[in-house]
């Protein structure tokens, strides 16, 4: 590869790594709004009705198609970079928003402290479950995918893709809502219930995901002329 192609293969890299960062740290912020997407009807599962779930969900599935397109075109290495730095970014940013909420409001100021604590003020327990149960979900897909790519040679990208994201969704539905239930954030008698209709929409997801990623990957392969399951070796 020359020195172009490989300054363009970069600079892509850090603009999915930018994209995978931002949907997860974005995804934090938002989770405390939950909302009802019922295109099965009103079915319920467990006492739980089925797609009752975060809106914190809806960026997330984002960050396993980036890290199922970084495996596929640069490596394991590179996709656990972005992983560790999304943690990186998650933790800093949970920070930035414990010391803006220390800091008091002014009488003028649009948002009083109570709207800021309603908002941003985010529970310790549920940042921690959610950091932990995406750290092994992460890792974990990142894993299988490599896995699935070497028992197929390259071949059958579906397989890959849909496989380890759907074990690693598990993990994280069934990880975070487990610490919740933990902590008695959440009551155990939702526990099933919360976990079935996370990780089934989940699924629905990755589904629907997978044609985006044999795109990407046809367009990237085109790019850089790469041979099925030959990867792209970054040297910075």
């Amino acid at each position: 590869m020359n020195l172009k192609d490989s300054r363009l293969a970069y600079q892509i890299y850090l603009y999915l790594g930018a994209l995978f960062i931002t949907s997860l740290v974005v995804s934090n912020l938002i989770f405390q709004k939950f909302f009802y997407w019922n295109p099965f009807g009103d079915f319920t599962v467990f006492g739980v009705s089925l797609f009752e779930i975060s809106v914190g969900v809806l960026p997330y599935p984002i960050t396993f198609l980036i890290t199922d397109l970084i495996s596929e075109i640069y490596g394991r290495k590179k996709a656990n970079q972005i992983v560790t730095a999304g943690i990186f970014a998650s933790l800093f940013s949970m920070a930035i928003i414990l010391v803006a909420e220390m800091a008091p409001a002014i009488t003028s100021s649009p948002v009083d402290d109570s709207t800021f604590t309603k908002v941003f003020a985010l529970s310790p327990i549920a940042v921690l479950a959610s950091m932990i149960a995406y750290l092994f979900a992460q890792y974990i897909d990142i894993a299988i995918y490599h896995f699935w790519k070497k028992v197929t040679k390259g071949k059958y990208l579906w397989v890959r893709n849909n496989f380890s994201t759907f074990l690693s969704q598990f993990v994280d539905t069934f990880t975070v809502v487990g610490l919740l239930c933990v902590f008695g954030v959440l009551p155990w008698d939702l526990f099933f219930g919360l976990v079935v209709s996370g990780f089934v929409f989940k699924v629905l997801i990755a589904f629907l995901d997978t044609p985006f990623l044999y795109f990407f990957v046809y367009i990237m392969r085109k790019r850089f002329k790469l041979a099925v399951g030959e990867e792209i070796a970054l040297e910075v």
